[in-house]
């Protein structure tokens, strides 16, 4: 079942909001009839996956203020490969069915803009602060509706427009241009939205032809085979008092994941995502309490008006969905 426009999963737990379709694994085949589908579980499996996205946010951006996101980036895709090997090879038909994409290029490109996105947000979080790269990353699933026309050939109504020109006045309002000086880092998680985006727009377009498992297994290869051509040049010692949060970085990976296949497994994704926004309270949690993190009204306000484009795309687009649905076929 093809997601809304608006939907875009978060993938790499770096950042926001949902996490990726492909990445978080094979989703469940056609919805649980209704009677066996678990909402309520799922809602609390989706709110404790955002919280510990947060904290591996907050892990990664510790880190980061020590050692390069290469390096730290590189670790966790080795991890998550022998983690999305293990998922491929308890699936039908095993390693090599996952192996088998009809559209290998797309899908080796999804996986280097997934890890690219992940790097950038790391340099964001320590340059930018958690809280300030969140609210601007809120923008992704306005992106993808703005370039699910061009890339998709959806249609996009005028009432999701104006929500996508609502979104981005609300960017506007966290950056403040004219009002304070503008940092240049900001820039960084801009691009991560709108690699994301294209990310999240390419597995809609792989999942035409690729399942799941496949999309998985190759975010997974593709990505911890591009960081790796580039870690290698940044590889650092690590003071043995970091390692373990090395490790729980890749143990937060490997379980937040796990907890969001759970959570598909027992209702739609549609109707999950709004909880998935839970990570911006957590993140701005995280980010005063242990990092300091001051939370500005322009980045509360402007990041409201990003949260509430976002619905509503999202309100918009599962009600076009239904419309659909019900309508009569010819």
């Amino acid at each position: 079942m093809p997601q809304p426009s608006g939907f875009v999963p978060r993938p790499d737990g770096a950042a926001p909001l949902m996490p990726s379709a492909a990445e978080a694994g094979p989703a469940p085949s056609p919805a649980a009839a209704p009677g066996s589908d678990r909402q309520g579980l799922a809602i609390l499996l989706m709110c404790l996956t955002s919280f510990l996205f947060a904290m591996q946010d907050g892990v990664s951006r510790y880190l980061g203020e020590h050692y390069s996101p290469f390096f730290i980036v590189m670790i966790r895709y080795w991890v998550f490969a022998l983690f999305v090997a293990a998922v491929a090879a308890r699936a039908p038909g095993g390693l090599r069915a996952a192996t088998r994409s009809r559209r290998p290029i797309l899908q080796v490109v999804r996986g280097l803009l997934l890890v690219a996105e992940v790097v950038a947000m790391i340099y964001a979080y320590v340059l930018l602060g958690l809280v300030e790269t969140h609210a601007i990353f809120t923008a992704t699933p306005l992106m993808v509706v703005a370039l699910s026309g061009p890339v998709l050939g959806e249609r996009v109504g005028w009432r999701r427009w104006l929500a996508v020109m609502a979104g981005f006045a609300g960017i506007l309002v966290i950056l403040q241009p004219g009002l304070r000086v503008f940092s240049p880092w900001s820039v960084l998680p801009l691009l991560a939205a709108l690699m994301f985006a294209v990310y999240g727009l390419l597995t809609r377009l792989v999942a035409r032809d690729d399942s799941s498992t496949v999309s998985f297994f190759w975010t997974g290869m593709a990505g911890a085979a591009g960081i790796t051509v580039v870690g290698l040049w940044h590889i650092e010692p690590m003071a043995p008092a970091d390692w373990p949060w090395m490790a729980a970085l890749c143990v937060l990976a490997m379980l937040s994941h796990w907890l969001l296949i759970r959570a598909y497994e027992l209702a739609e994704a549609s109707s999950l995502q709004p909880f998935a926004y839970t990570q911006l309270v957590w993140i701005s949690l995280i980010g005063f309490a242990v990092f300091g993190e001051r939370v500005g009204l322009n980045v509360i306000l402007g990041g409201a008006i990003v949260v509430a484009a976002g619905l509503f795309t999202w309100w918009r687009s599962l009600r076009r969905s239904r419309l659909a649905a019900h309508s009569p076929r010819r």
